[in-house]
């Protein structure tokens, strides 16, 4: 079984990518997707598929930052699921692949039942430490870059204020579309209640909206009128 996880922090990012390029190595996986954000105690989409994985199966992520965002974590769920015989694939990272972590096992050096031991077993126990320093660090730089885009942000808000401009909309200040315009130009050309010939439901039809939208427009066009 082939599983693709894809994840966002927000619904309003696109997820549609990691989909796409999970389907483009593998067009048969199972997609799952989830949103999780800093304030989510469980990731419960992935949760589900670290639950329902047998030995052989593969989840599929487009890049590590998406198993997750914190270099520890991250590290013992990917130990974990290789202990328990499941495939981790990183489409953008592929030097962490479990295959990859899992032929540095196997290239070990066999042991020879001499004195010559004691420094073979060595050997074996510096290239394994070497395959999992390698999946540390990819995740820590994930980690990393998470981080820095946050303080980035942070930073450029703090510039934009002492700059003077205004961050998010102002309390009180309604903010007015291109759409609400259209809608409410032909509110107050056509609607019964600005002298026009249409009904309400008419309106609707004809500025192509919903109900809830429509009345929302007209109440707000009542209070800018102060009625």
């Amino acid at each position: 079984m082939i599983y693709g996880y894809c994840r966002v922090s927000t619904p309003r990012q696109n997820i549609e990518r990691q989909e796409r390029n999970i389907k483009a190595a593998y067009p048969d996986a199972v997609i799952a997707k989830e949103v999780y954000t800093g304030t989510t105690i469980h990731r419960k989409t992935l949760e589900k598929i670290v639950a329902a994985v047998k030995p052989g199966d593969r989840i599929v992520f487009d890049s590590v930052s998406r198993m997750s965002r914190d270099a520890e974590e991250g590290f013992k769920l990917y130990e974990k699921l290789y202990q328990e015989g499941v495939e981790l694939e990183f489409l953008k990272e592929p030097h962490i692949n479990t295959s990859v972590y899992k032929k540095a096992a196997d290239s070990c050096v066999e042991m020879t039942g001499t004195e010559v031991d004691c420094i073979l077993e060595g050997i074996n126990k510096y290239l394994l430490a070497l395959a999992a320093e390698q999946i540390r660090i990819a995740f820590r730089q994930s980690e990393k870059e998470v981080s820095d885009l946050r303080q980035r942000t942070k930073e450029g808000i703090e510039t934009a204020r002492l700059n003077g401009k205004q961050i998010g909309q102002r309390k009180g200040v309604k903010l007015h579309t291109v759409k609400a315009a259209k809608a409410q130009t032909i509110i107050k050309q056509h609607s019964k209640d600005y002298g026009g010939s249409l009904s309400d439901q008419e309106c609707i039809r004809l500025a192509g909206i919903s109900r809830n939208t429509y009345y929302k427009y007209k109440r707000a066009m009542k209070e800018e009128a102060g009625q």
